[in-house]
């Protein structure tokens, strides 16, 4: 949990009404920078009401008191945690481990505490790469908190930038498994869209509604459905209620994969931000609770495969599901 030093409260009046909140709460705060400000909102440290206000651009309100909780500072760089890590492989150049869902890459705003760099530190003992600075020693990609798999790390700056140039080239193999709400149509296909930071949510992205913009970043998911689950109510036969995917990546944004299976209407099964429901199929579960019990995106990284980067050797590494998933897959396999 993160502690809080001090909280400032700062009262809006009718001529405050309409402006930019992050702008406002500049010209009123001493000594806290419009960049900072905006972090702490995004953050959710001020409330309006008691509830957080999220959303730097949001007006004004004549009368509302607004209060900003100011986190206690916090060390320049993480320090070493003993933690857990199952490891796949390790030489002197990098390690290759399965992250389990829960566990945060690196810190950032509520996790300072407790994530795999931490741990990485602890095991790595001072040899992970400094390229990644201070917060993301090591780091060449992510995978989201809640999403389980296999994960490669530099332990070394030429490994760093070898394996950094195989993922802008977007030549290392990456696979994940997804279950979805409602199947795929066409079975097989290939999603290119621009992906973009939503304009209503700065923590979640989207697909720009007109398919000629170029805001965001261009994103490519290649998907194959597996198995198909069920029988979707009011559909024609053979449509599903719910899909095994297979979902491999050519590019590698934020959120892509959720994003992109919520776009053509099938999103993750328990995704918090881009599921309908939350994703789920609550009238289609068991005595025992599983499907309403499983409260992370059910997405897996299953495999990743690429060139060793300092002696060139093929790596290829696949990982079977995590015990959650398996669980719901044996739900899902009754309906």
């Amino acid at each position: 949990m993160t502690e809080i030093a001090e909280t400032r409260a700062f009262e809006a009046s009718d001529d405050d009404a309409g402006q930019r909140l992050d702008r406002w709460l500049t010209a009123s705060a001493e000594n806290l920078s419009r960049s900072r400000l905006k972090a702490l909102i995004e953050e959710g440290q001020v409330l309006l009401g008691g509830a957080p206000v999220t959303d730097p651009s949001a007006k004004v309100i004549a009368g509302g008191v607004y209060s900003v909780a100011i986190p206690a500072p916090r060390p320049d760089a993480p320090t070493p945690e003993p933690m857990d890590l199952n490891v796949l492989h390790e030489d002197n150049d990098l390690i290759v481990l399965l992250k389990p869902a829960g566990l945060s890459v690196h810190p950032a705003a509520g996790h300072w505490s407790g994530t795999l760099v931490h741990g990485l530190l602890h095991h790595c003992a001072g040899s992970l790469s400094g390229i990644g600075g201070v917060e993301r020693p090591g780091i060449v990609h992510r995978l989201d908190k809640e999403t389980s798999g296999v994960m490669v790390v530099a332990k070394s700056d030429a490994a760093h930038k070898g394996l950094s140039i195989q993922f802008a080239r977007h030549t290392v193999e990456r696979a994940y498994i997804a279950f979805t709400r409602n199947a795929p149509n066409p079975k097989s296909g290939r999603i290119a869209t621009q992906l973009a930071r939503s304009s209503r949510d700065r923590k979640k992205f989207e697909v720009p509604h007109d398919p000629n913009s170029e805001a965001g970043k261009h994103a490519i998911t290649n998907y194959t459905t597996l198995k198909r689950f069920g029988q979707a109510e009011g559909a024609a036969v053979g449509t599903g209620m719910a899909a095994k995917v297979e979902c491999r990546l050519e590019t590698g944004r934020t959120h892509q994969i959720r994003v992109h299976m919520a776009h053509i209407n099938c999103p993750l099964l328990g995704d918090p931000m881009y599921g309908q429901k939350r994703g789920r199929l609550l009238d289609h579960d068991d005595d025992s609770g599983t499907l309403r019990a499983f409260r992370r995106q059910a997405l897996h990284a299953a495999i990743l495969g690429f060139d060793h980067p300092v002696t060139g050797e093929a790596l290829r590494f696949e990982t079977d599901l995590p015990d959650d998933m398996k669980r719901v897959e044996a739900i899902l396999e009754t309906l």
